[in-house]
């Protein structure tokens, strides 16, 4: 597996660019912005998009999604109860005084249990609503490591807040340990901004999860 990682928009959402190097087959995880960023790496890569996915749809998530997709063709993918704050967009924008990101057409196949594939990739869907109804957890599996996309859902020594629309404490706190923490705890975590950790460091030092 390919993997690179790297900041983007005005608020430094993490962008994943997975990709199977044997084919070339890629997905994009959280285009938050940046455009030409993005466009550059997928260029540099050869990378044929297969999907552009979403770990929820806020609105630093979600703000190069329409150009990666008319540059790519690919789907862009959300879990179907998040499409709301989709729709809300405009007032996600003047909430945080950002400018409107252009919209696009996005299928709300993002399921539960199921998978995505990109060449000889596959990559798992884990349902985690708590930070938005509609969060979700992508988990890559391939030479020998785990590689687990928790967008806001849990970060290096913290989590995310449940105070925005859709968001609820005691539902997050059940993804965490029903989901996430069941994971190995060698699994690398990729978090929507800042830095990676892993799943046990994470089980020992987070002060949210004691």
């Amino acid at each position: 597996m390919h993997l690179e990682t790297f900041p983007t928009g005005p608020l430094g959402c993490n962008c994943s660019i997975v990709m199977d190097p044997a084919s070339k087959r890629a997905i994009v995880i959280d285009p938050g912005g940046d455009l030409e960023t993005i466009r550059a790496r997928l260029t540099a890569l050869e990378a044929s998009v297969e999907a552009i996915v979403h770990t929820h749809t806020h609105i630093d998530h979600v703000g190069a999604t329409a150009g990666v997709q008319s540059t790519t063709g690919a789907r862009a993918c959300i879990h179907e109860a998040d499409r709301f704050l989709y729709d809300l967009l405009p007032v996600q924008a003047a909430m945080l005084g950002l400018a409107l990101p252009e919209t696009t057409d996005m299928e709300g196949s993002l399921r539960d249990g199921e998978s995505l594939h990109a060449g000889g990739l596959e990559m798992g869907i884990l349902h985690t609503p708590g930070h938005t109804p509609g969060s979700v957890t992508f988990v890559v599996t391939a030479g020998g490591g785990t590689h687990v996309f928790t967008g806001d859902t849990l970060f290096r020594r913290g989590i995310g807040r449940t105070d925005l629309w859709g968001g609820d404490h005691p539902t997050i706190m059940k993804s965490l340990r029903e989901k996430i923490l069941a994971l190995p705890d060698d699994a690398i975590v990729v978090a929507g901004h800042g830095a990676n950790t892993t799943i046990g460091d994470e089980r020992a030092r987070n002060p949210h999860l004691r």
